[in-house]
């Protein structure tokens, strides 16, 4: 990491240059090329996937869910006027580009889309598919045709996956409002202009870069629509927290009286080593949900991945070049001119709220462990109802088109008309059709149909499809319990004794397979990022408790988070009032990607804040000043970036897409939870309470765990002595290595002090 820090010092421009090359590389590349996202959930070798396959082979391009609704307040869809106005409407959009068909209610057999008490009418539309998806651009041009056949009579809206697309926020107010939050907070922190905007420089950097690389990944694999926008709020979280520390590091060491490049250097070496073991453990964390091996998944965890990857890159390589471009100006101006007249000073004892706070806690560690674990329980409570599943248009916006269209199809036709099922068969005897031609009157007298289509058979007469319109809506449980008893009960007993095979397929069943699927492997995935982290833990701290006490706070904080996210979208708890849609259920792939990531973040500050207190307990073997002093120095920083990390999440809300809402709510409180409860509060405790047992390890376990340093000790006094010489007898760029071999030969096996007086000895050196 030194020589890396070096290099980078020594090419500052070389470096900028190479970054800014691949930043506007991959733009250019990702701007003619497209992109190529997926919204498909679904999962080879269900049911549901089974049928939507048959039914695309034996039905091509039959799959479309657009549709054009339109609502009378006086009269009928069968007036005049209105009929004549939507009949020339439709004729318009059928010749518009993009659009493939149009279905009027007004044709032969369209009375099916007219509603019984004659108000409500639609028409389907499909769209001419471009790699899976349709042209935006082309699609928003029918819903302004659509939309302008509107008066104060007639009602106009649009609905469907391709309508939806054109809701999606295009600018980028939620990044916007974040980096700024950011900014005012590091320059609180920093008390420097310059200093303060170089992890947002950095951060802004390398999440640019992956952002455009994950557009040209979705060409070589299924990427999820969200991800790209996920990538970015989990980038600009870490990368500027990850800046954050490095920059903290070296403006100390400027304090100490560091010459610019030593003080970059040494903070790569240490702080930037902690950073590398952080974004590893995000990165091990996200990629854990490549063991569900579920397509839709892989790609968000690839892509995430990538953004925590480059942002890693980008503090140790571009932030060190920014650090020797701006020079003292890292620090503040008072700062400066205080160091010019008084010279450095040696780091003091923290003071003030931090060292109050923490003096607290070790007087009444019982008391504040067991407010803090009430608060965590309480606010996890809301997780026991919580129910998967995939929202649909109806939890959009109150006034989105699609959230319009969605309400009028539920009043006029039934609440089941938004998410249809479709029933799929292969029919390869006289016997399989003859059943099946008989399953609409067996559906229509079940519980939960509203409605059943009659058979229809494909050309080669060797598939049959029935739809059938339940009696709730898509995200309901009933809809759901109906597709249950249809798969277990219904359809088996109609069969009989034929061979008929009739797969259940259509919006509800995909997402109830998906979500089955995601529960079933969740306890493994969760199993193994917690046994990796634990691990992790284990060999930088070598502790049975420090692991053990990280994976229990790790759970409180998702389940936490959970309770809140139940709360505001499942339970609708305000939800419409900050513009988040209606009550709905949580998406499925939240659990997964939420614990993902959450546990990569709490790893971040359990080493920030656990390793200052091992270095102490090393130190004095004095498990109640180790906490001490760990929580005093560590919790300032923890708390900057948490502000920082939370600000950036909590932009996010304002996106306009719910399951990224859903994700910048969650991930704000996790990280509030975490910092401000766990952090500084329950972990200091129980660790107070625990006694020498938080550093007990058995000693054949001693014996066979590898030795790591995340942040290795750092020669402060013997850069300080050699300030003066380094400067007159060394280009000002380079480090006298063998100070550092000095030192090296002082410490022992561990890379720790072999005695408390090395210090003094390293002075003496």
């Amino acid at each position: 990491m030194t020589s890396l820090a070096r290099w980078c010092l020594r090419r500052r421009f070389t470096v900028i240059v190479l970054w800014l090359v691949a930043l506007v590389g991959t733009t250019v590349a990702a701007t003619l090329s497209g992109s190529a996202y997926s919204n498909d959930y679904g999962v080879p070798g269900t049911e549901s996937s089974r049928a939507s396959a048959l039914l695309e082979k034996a039905f091509p391009g039959e799959s479309g869910d657009d549709k054009i609704v339109w609502h009378t307040g006086r009269g009928t869809v069968r007036a005049n006027d209105v009929q004549q106005r939507m009949t020339a409407t439709l004729h318009e959009i059928a010749r518009l580009p993009g659009v493939a068909a149009v279905e009027s209610p007004y044709a032969s057999g369209g009375s099916v889309r007219i509603s019984q008490d004659r108000h409500t009418a639609y028409a389907s539309v499909t769209f001419v598919a471009k790699g899976g998806e349709p042209d935006k651009a082309q699609v928003e041009r029918v819903v302004e045709t659509a939309r302008a056949a509107g008066s104060d009579n007639l009602q106009v809206a649009l609905g469907g996956s391709g309508v939806a697309g054109t809701e999606t926020a295009s600018g980028h107010l939620s990044e916007i409002i974040g980096v700024v939050v950011a900014a005012v907070v590091l320059f609180v922190v920093f008390g420097s202009l310059a200093a303060s905007l170089l992890p947002i420089a950095t951060a802004l950097v390398g999440v640019g870069t992956a952002a455009m690389g994950t557009v040209l990944l979705g060409h070589v694999m299924k990427v999820a629509d969200f991800a790209p926008m996920l990538g970015t709020l989990i980038g600009l979280g870490v990368g500027i927290d990850y800046a954050l520390f490095i920059v903290t590091r070296h403006r100390k060491g400027l304090r100490q009286g560091l010459p610019v490049a030593v003080a970059a250097e040494r903070a790569v070496a240490t702080t930037g080593r902690a950073v590398v073991f952080a974004g590893g453990t995000v990165c091990v964390a996200l990629l854990g949900m490549l063991i569900l091996r579920l397509g839709f998944l892989n790609g968000v965890a690839i892509a995430a991945s990538l953004t925590v990857v480059l942002t890693v890159a980008a503090s140790v390589t571009l932030l060190p070049a920014l650090l020797g471009l701006i020079g003292p100006r890292a620090l503040g101006r008072r700062e400066r001119r205080r160091l010019a007249e008084e010279g450095p000073r040696a780091e003091e004892h923290p003071k003030g709220l931090a060292a109050r706070w923490s003096a607290f806690v070790e007087r009444h560690p019982k008391l504040l462990g067991a407010a803090a674990a009430a608060v965590m329980l309480v606010l996890a409570l809301p997780t026991l109802s919580l129910h998967l599943g995939t929202s649909d248009q109806g939890n959009n916006p109150a006034g989105s088109t699609t959230r319009q269209a969605y309400d009028m199809l539920g009043r006029g036709f039934g609440p089941g008309v938004n998410g249809p099922l479709t029933l799929v068969a292969p029919l390869d005897s006289a016997a399989d059709s003859l059943a099946f031609n008989k399953l609409p009157d067996t559906l229509r007298h079940t519980p939960g149909v509203a409605s059943v289509t009659p058979s229809v058979l494909s050309g080669g007469g060797d598939t049959g499809v029935i739809t059938v319109v339940p009696t709730t809506s898509p995200q309901s449980r009933a809809t759901s319990d109906l597709v249950d008893r249809l798969r277990t009960t219904v359809l088996p007993k109609a069969a009989g004794g034929t061979g008929l095979d009739v797969r259940v397929g259509g919006v509800t069943a995909a997402y109830d397979d998906f979500a089955a699927v995601i529960l079933g492997k969740l306890p493994v995935f969760v199993g193994t990022v917690v046994g990796l982290g634990c691990l992790l833990l284990l060999l930088a701290f070598r502790s049975i408790g420090i692991p053990l006490k990280a994976a229990a706070m790790n759970i409180a904080a998702v389940a936490s988070s959970f309770g809140l996210i139940v709360a505001l979208f499942q339970w609708g708890w305000g939800s419409e009032a900050l513009g988040l849609g209606g009550a709905g259920p949580i998406e499925p792939f939240l659990p997964v990607v939420m614990v993902s990531v959450l546990f990569g973040l709490s790893m971040d500050y359990q080493v920030f804040l656990v390793s200052r207190m091992y270095e102490e307990w090393l130190a004095t073997r004095d498990n109640r000043r180790a906490v001490r002093v760990g929580l005093a120095e560590t919790s300032r920083v923890i708390n900057s970036a948490a502000v920082i990390m939370i600000a950036v999440f909590l932009a996010f809300v304002l996106s306009g897409d719910r399951v990224i809402a859903m994700f910048g709510v969650g991930l704000a409180a996790a990280v509030a939870l975490d910092a401000f409860v766990l952090r500084t509060l329950l972990v200091p405790a129980l660790m107070h309470m625990l006694g020498g047992a938080n550093w007990w390890l058995p000693a054949w376990l001693e014996r066979v765990l590898p030795r790591i340093s995340i942040e290795p000790p750092e020669p402060v006094a013997a850069f300080a002595g050699a300030r003066e010489g380094s400067e007159r007898d060394h280009d000002p760029h380079e480090v006298d290595g063998r100070l550092e071999d000095d030192l090296t030969a002082l410490l022992d096996a561990d890379g720790q002090p072999a005695e408390r007086r090395v210090g003094e000895d390293v002075v003496v050196a």
